[in-house]
């Protein structure tokens, strides 16, 4: 379930002359603009955008940059763009960082989105950047981690309910055997993960642990040589398999020794907010006894708008 909260009723050109009236004289009234687009849905926002373009000849999301600032302005306009357009800037946004786990935002959004929706990421991102997605995961990455992140952002996965349990059972073996052996860079192990069809996936994963009594992420350890990719196979089998759970993890590893991860906690809000982000911030409690509000509004601190626009699309008042 979504934590979005919106009226049922709303005026695209009404909301806009509540943005183009925030935004003028000296000062922005940055809880007017939380208090529109943070409760607003994906089908409104696109309505607001157009409008507010109409209305005034510019582009709503060029005005928000004109008007705020830092990570707040930063997360308003993720959330204000076409979700492919939104995944396809985190998507470049990761790639340029070239930093440790940037690839897990590309094994995010090619495992949890849909056929449909990693198509529509793919030709967003080939209009905004003048390259394909493929082509630029490519050339940032290397080795085996290049060959399992081009596979799985190259498929269109099946999204149907027919399953082959035979199948499930044989690449349940394969996989298995790859283990056993330790030849974790086996073509197979990314044949399997970037074609079969999600629910197919589960099948095997499920027929793994009935055969062998545990979970194919606990015999994916090797090497020191083998961690980075192993991480990488296991983060894509933990995004296809539970892809909340997975969620619900990366928010309760966002907070360290070192401070908290905010980017990592605002793109999982912003991108699940209007689809599961109910059953993450409960799982989320589930696993360390607190609410993901307190997690926001205890560690983003450093701008309060940006806080209170995080608490809003989390459903909480501010």
């Amino acid at each position: 379930m979504a934590t979005l909260i919106t009226p049922k009723d709303s005026s695209a050109i009404e909301d806009a002359d509540t943005i183009k009236r925030a935004c003028k004289g000296l000062g922005t009234d940055e809880r007017a603009l939380i208090s529109v687009l943070a409760h607003r849905n994906e089908a409104q926002r696109k309505l607001l955008r157009q409008a507010y373009l109409d209305l005034y000849h510019q582009d709503l999301i060029q005005q928000l940059k004109c008007e705020i600032s830092g990570k707040f302005e930063r997360g308003l306009c993720y959330w204000t763009m076409d979700p492919a357009e939104r995944d396809a800037a985190y998507a470049k946004e990761a790639l340029e960082k070239a930093a440790p786990n940037c690839y897990k935002v590309i094994i995010e959004i090619g495992c949890t989105r849909t056929s449909e929706e990693l198509l529509a990421i793919k030709r967003s991102y080939q209009f905004l950047y003048k390259h394909s997605l493929e082509e630029d995961v490519a050339s940032h990455t290397f080795g085996d981690i290049r060959r399992l992140l081009v596979a799985i952002i190259s498929t269109y996965r099946y999204e149907g309910h027919v399953l082959d349990e035979s199948v499930a059972n044989s690449e349940a073996n394969v996989i298995h055997q790859v283990i056993e052996k330790k030849c974790f860079r086996d073509d197979e192990v990314i044949r399997i993960i970037s074609t079969r069809s999600k629910k197919q996936l589960c099948l095997t994963f499920n027929a793994f642990k009935n055969i062998y009594g545990s979970t194919i992420t606990k015999g994916l350890v090797g090497s020191p040589s083998d961690d980075e990719y192993l991480d990488a196979v296991r983060t894509a089998i933990r995004c296809i398999k539970y892809p909340q759970r997975y969620f619900a993890k990366v928010l309760r590893n966002a907070k360290n020794e070192f401070g908290i991860d905010d980017d990592a906690v605002s793109r999982v809000i912003i991108t699940r907010a209007e689809k599961d982000l109910k059953e993450i911030k409960d799982l989320y409690f589930n696993r360390n006894n607190a609410n993901l509000e307190d997690l926001v509004a205890r560690n983003i601190s450093a701008d309060g708008d940006y806080k209170n626009f995080l608490l809003a699309l989390l459903g909480a008042s501010f």
